[in-house]
């Protein structure tokens, strides 16, 4: 059995969808953030903060390779992890892809003063909301090439795993 890739921007409950969807299939769950973190030994922020986000970058495509070797896994990624070539191609060729979506308000519902977000740091909410817009619409070409879509405004978590299911097969 494939993996099982969740993708999306930050704030649109990969995380969340992906433990749950991991315990009603009885999957291993796997993180990539946390396998950053995990490597470098602090936080996504403290990474950017200290060593920039082409850094983090180069383990986030390590975690990718580490997160794709766990057989039938669902995998929940980073928000621009396949913005990188070498990820991305790891990624579609690993299971069905995932693009959690949500609208550029609800993200910002979700994320709140967004502190912990280094992209999105900072600034007024009008002022985040505007960058949240900006970096969607930088990544578009990346999530188009998921092989589902799924808005997630305004839905339940339970709601995203029933329909996961249905759309991949995965019982």
């Amino acid at each position: 059995m494939a993996q099982l890739i969740l993708t999306g921007f930050m704030g649109t409950g990969k995380t969340e969808v992906g433990r749950r969807l991991a315990r009603a299939t009885q999957r291993p769950f796997v993180d990539t953030d946390k396998l950053v973190e995990a490597a470098a030994g602090r936080s996504i922020a403290e990474i950017f903060a200290t060593e920039g986000e082409v850094r983090f970058r180069a383990l986030e495509r390590e975690a990718v390779q580490q997160a794709v070797a766990v057989p039938n896994a669902v995998v929940a990624t980073g928000g621009g992890a396949l913005l990188d070539p070498d990820s991305r191609r790891l990624l579609l060729s690993a299971g069905p892809v995932v693009c959690l979506t949500a609208t550029p308000e609800e993200i910002l519902r979700r994320l709140g003063d967004a502190e912990d977000r280094p992209l999105l740091r900072g600034g007024t909410p009008a002022e985040r909301l505007a960058k949240i817009r900006a970096i969607l619409d930088a990544r578009e070409a990346s999530y188009s090439l998921a092989t589902h879509r799924i808005d997630t405004t305004g839905r339940s978590v339970d709601e995203l795993v029933s329909e996961i299911r249905t759309l991949v097969g995965a019982e």
